[in-house]
């Protein structure tokens, strides 16, 4: 019986992007005021971004995306930085959910596991976040632990595993994360990491 292999829960990838573009397009979309948490979709299920394509059978697994096809949205059509970065990564694999995600100030992501976000599942996507903007009372915890993570770095890490996020500071806190399918070419990226 082959094992599957097991990667660390936090991996940085060998990527940095340009923070002050990030922030400045995130910020165009986020728009209105909100009062815990927010999402900017940039890419969606595809009658999600169209709404005159039928909905998507259904399907017996949603995990590996392939249920639906993936559209860039009028946000990020607007975005051309933030764009780019998710064109660095369809070189890699390809790219399914794209979202901008807002914490507000002084608010808790609590506890959980995301059951479909690991490399080690059978039929998967993963989940890359990169920090826009992380106040000093930010703190990511995976499996009870600190992630260190800086804003413009990017991190796989394996959200089948416990964990949460704390943002006790006066500013929100802003993270895109692109949910891509595990193929070699990114494994090995996360692998280097």
């Amino acid at each position: 019986m082959e094992t599957k292999k097991q990667f660390k829960d936090r991996i940085q990838l060998p990527f940095t992007f340009d923070v002050s573009k990030m922030l400045e397009e995130a910020q165009a979309l986020k728009q209105e005021h909100y009062e815990y948490y927010k999402v900017i979709q940039l890419r969606a299920p595809a009658h999600l971004v169209d709404t005159s394509l039928p909905f998507p059978p259904p399907a017996s697994d949603y995990a590996d995306g392939s249920w639906t096809d993936w559209l860039d949205t009028p946000s990020l059509e607007k975005s051309p930085y933030l764009k780019s970065i998710i064109d660095t990564f369809s070189q890699y694999t390809t790219v399914n959910l794209v979202r901008l995600l807002f914490l507000a100030p002084n608010s808790v992501v609590k506890e959980h596991t995301d059951p479909t976000l690991g490399l080690e599942e059978e039929k998967s996507m993963i989940r890359l976040t990169i920090p826009i903007d992380n106040n000093e009372g930010v703190e990511f915890f995976l499996n009870d632990t600190l992630v260190p993570m800086k804003v413009g770095e990017c991190w796989y890490l394996r959200l089948t595993d416990s964990h949460h996020v704390i943002n006790g500071g006066a500013t929100d806190r802003i993270n895109l994360t692109i949910d891509v399918i595990p193929n070699d070419k990114i494994v090995e990226l996360i692998e280097k990491g």
